[in-house]
C-alpha cells in the first residue's frame, strides 16, 4: 500500500517513518549526484527546545532531544542540529 493511500486504521507513526525513509533516500540520491538541497524556509524542523539547546552550546543534548522527539537516527539528528547551527 502506498503511504498516500493509507487506510484510516493505519497509525500516524507509520506514515512518519515512511516519510523519513523517503527523505533519507532522496538525501542519498542528492549526495550521490553531488547536489545540495537548500530548504527554502531554512528550518530543518527542530523544536524550540532543540534550537535552544544547540544555541546554548549543548550540541549533544540537542541531538539526543531531537532523536527522542522525532525517532531519527544518530546521523540524521546530528546533521539536522549541525545544519541549524551553520545557519
Amino acid at each position: 500500500m502506498f503511504p498516500w493511500s493509507a487506510s484510516p486504521s493505519q497509525r500516524p507513526g507509520d506514515l512518519s517513518k515512511t516519510l523519513r525513509r523517503i527523505e533519507s533516500k532522496l538525501d542519498r540520491i542528492l549526495e550521490h549526484l553531488n547536489l545540495k538541497y537548500d530548504d527554502l524556509d531554512n528550518d530543518p524542523g527542530l523544536s524550540a527546545t532543540v534550537k535552544e539547546l544547540a544555541e546554548q552550546g549543548q550540541k549533544i543534548a540537542a541531538i539526543k532531544t531531537y532523536r527522542e522527539q522525532t525517532g531519527a537516527g544518530l546521523k540524521e539528528a546530528k546533521d539536522a542540529v549541525e545544519s541549524y547551527l551553520a545557519r
